[in-house]
């Protein structure tokens, strides 16, 4: 009976999730009247504006990789090894972007950062690059430092350190020469994550005012019909590409750890 109901609960689960998709697509490729066509993908692939925003959009994500493995994997290994007692405290603070909501997080960005302020951030389209930027890597941040926390408990990190040490390494060869491989697939878990969080992004794109894969696919899908189904199936495949990735990684990972 148990079994029974769990497969039920899979069952139901999988038809949740999947008719929704099914019928998205099955709605995506009636752009042609009387028939199947990619009519829908070929209009949003071929609009400069498609390519515009994904293009700024990659390009955010990869900076706010890059700049969220040279803040977290620091940031976790020090915690670590040396202030095992903030620990409980800085897990606290990487799970705030979770509650609170990206809406208050960009409108603090704008009253803090204003043309009128210290440092006038959105007075540039740099600044307001950078801006966005570091709001995409507050709202990564509990993806991030868990995966590369998670990365770090797995290894011993005060005998990889103390070894390197005894070999004359410094912090900086320490960390990325032995911790950073160490905790790779930890790293690209994270990086992932990231990548499929700034790619669906709406709020503080809009509200910054930059050109962004979420709100030209909210304004697309204000203004037509089957255009907004295609893009929402490639968005859809992107996220569970990212995913994909990651367990690809990881069982690459595993297969190398039980090769040696």
């Amino acid at each position: 009976m148990k079994r029974f109901w769990a497969w039920g609960a899979l069952i139901f689960g999988l038809l949740y999730f999947l008719l929704p998709l099914v019928g998205m697509t099955n709605f995506s490729l009636k752009m042609r009247r009387g028939s199947y066509s990619f009519d829908a993908y070929a209009v949003v692939l071929s609009d400069p504006r498609f390519q515009e925003t994904f293009t700024y959009s990659v390009v955010m994500a990869l900076f706010t990789i890059a700049f969220g493995v040279l803040l977290v994997v620091p940031t976790a290994y020090w915690i670590r090894l040396k202030l095992p007692g903030l620990r409980p405290y800085v897990e606290f603070v990487t799970l705030l972007p979770l509650v609170i909501p990206a809406i208050v997080i960009v409108f603090g960005y704008i009253r803090l950062y204003n043309t009128s302020s210290w440092l006038p951030l959105t007075g540039s389209a740099t600044g307001t690059n950078i801006l966005l930027m570091f709001g995409y890597a507050t709202l990564a941040l509990p993806y991030m430092y868990r995966s590369v926390d998670t990365g770090l408990r797995a290894i011993d990190i005060a005998t990889l350190t103390e070894a390197a040490q005894s070999l004359g390494a410094g912090w900086t060869t320490i960390l990325a020469k032995i911790i950073l491989p160490n905790v790779l697939v930890a790293v690209l878990s994270g990086a992932f994550l990231t990548f499929a969080i700034v790619i669906g992004e709406f709020t503080m794109a809009a509200l910054l005012n930059r050109p962004a894969f979420g709100p030209y696919m909210q304004l697309l899908g204000a203004n037509r019909a089957y255009e907004p189904a295609a893009l929402a199936v490639i968005a859809f495949g992107i996220t569970w590409g990212c995913l994909g990735l990651i367990q690809l990684v990881s069982r690459f990972q595993k297969g190398a750890q039980s090769a040696a």
